[in-house]
């Protein structure tokens, strides 16, 4: 069979690129269909700051019939394309097709070739075009299991058709999942916490939504001290970590959201949020005025979401290694005590392998184990030329001066 490729380029494209997945998961449990605008503001240049520098071009696959069979979007911004790289990179995602190597590898074809003719000597995918904290990412391990609220899946047999054409991993991410009862963390957990409750200088807390202005400069100055001993990771100002926290404020249980201080100074955050997934898919897409007041209803009053999402954490870098992010834990266990709760779980997302402390510290203080795991994958332009995986966090921290390197990294920022 034959298969013809179009360019996304009216709302009818469009449309047929957003309705594809769902005939593709028709019948699948497991798949929960995201919002359309959720999308859509993806590839929205007044919606999407990639756009300042970067480009996006999606393609549409067609058989004989006329069927669409498959979808792909290639991207890239110049500022970010060069950022900590060795090479201009771009990026692929938004994949889906049938099971037909042709299919994938022709929509492959396209996504390369025009990165190719922007500058870029290499793709990442599946990815996102902007922000790691969604749609990042291809899933090989826990298909079994719900995805998390904007996280991706995606058919088994995908795999194979990155890695048959030539894609290698660059970099995988896990994520880990535990129960929520009290009583369920390690005794070094325990420890740890009575240590640091022992001291009058910590307290953790969970938010109060008529405190959300503190809160925000709160999280910034946490962000912004764990985050800036690392290449590549902007220092975030008032305005984007309000857009932040007012794009959360709809959803945010303040039960959820917990901060820690050290003589009344901020020195840590764990931002949980429920997880929307667990209602809106069965809204097909849509989100108008009547599944607004649904999703309202079920999040609010009848609290049918029984998972919570690890969204962030972090320490700064002259608390870490104290037991803080096991504190900030252990208050949360504590409302989980009062059994007025409906969150039955949490999962913990987008834990790289490139971040070994981060794994280590979940696994031995958070008590959570491996749920799913995605793999971003990299394909070099140049065939010839060396591939070489993400480096390392822990290697950076090595190769840093003494005084500017943390003891353990605590962060799970995307």
């Amino acid at each position: 069979m034959k298969y013809t490729l179009k360019v996304v380029a009216t709302p009818r494209d469009e449309r047929i690129f957003l309705d594809l997945p769902k005939q593709l998961y028709k019948g699948n449990a497991a798949w929960v269909c995201p919002l359309d605008d959720d999308i859509q503001s993806v590839f929205d240049p007044k919606r999407n700051d990639s756009f300042n520098g970067g480009e996006a071009h999606r393609w549409l696959a067609f058989d004989e019939k006329g069927v669409c069979v498959g979808r792909i979007a290639a991207f890239f911004n110049r500022k970010t394309a060069m950022l900590d790289y060795e090479q201009p990179t771009g990026g692929c995602g938004f994949f889906e097709a049938i099971d037909n190597r042709e299919v994938a590898f022709a929509l492959f074809d396209a996504a390369r070739e025009w990165l190719s003719e922007n500058g870029m000597e290499a793709m990442d995918g599946p990815i996102n075009f902007g922000s790691r904290d969604q749609w990042w990412g291809l899933l090989i391990n826990g298909f079994e299991h719900q995805p998390l609220y904007g996280n991706p899946y995606n058919m088994p047999y995908y795999q194979a058709f990155f890695e048959e054409y030539g894609f290698q991993t660059y970099f995988n991410q896990h994520t880990y999942a535990r129960e929520i009862s009290a009583g369920t963390m390690s005794e070094a957990v325990y420890a740890r916490v009575k240590r640091l409750e022992e001291q009058p200088e910590y307290r953790f807390e969970h938010i109060r939504m008529e405190d959300l202005d503190r809160v925000i400069e709160d999280f910034r100055s946490v962000y912004n001290k764990a985050w800036s001993m690392f290449t590549g990771v902007p220092q975030m100002d008032e305005a984007h970590a309000r857009k932040l926290m007012n794009s959360l404020r709809p959803i945010i249980d303040p039960e959820l959201v917990y901060f820690a201080y050290y003589n009344e100074e901020p020195i840590g955050f764990f931002i949980m949020i429920p997880d929307i997934n667990r209602i809106i898919g069965k809204f097909n897409g849509k989100f108008g005025i009547v599944n607004k007041l649904r999703f309202l209803w079920e999040l609010k009053v009848a609290k049918k979401v029984d998972r919570a999402f690890g969204l962030i954490f972090g320490v700064t870098p002259e608390q870490q290694g104290k037991g803080v992010e096991s504190g900030m834990m252990r208050a949360f266990e504590k409302i989980v005590e009062q059994g007025h709760q409906p969150y039955k779980s949490l999962e913990l997302a987008w834990i790289g392998d490139f971040n070994p402390v981060m794994m280590r510290m979940v696994e031995k203080f958070v008590c959570a184990n491996r749920h799913k795991q995605h793999v971003t994958y990299r394909y070099l332009f140049d065939r010839s030329k060396e591939f070489k995986r993400c480096p390392s966090l822990a290697l950076k921290r090595r190769e840093r001066p003494a005084a500017t390197a943390p003891a353990t990294d605590t962060t799970t920022e995307k």
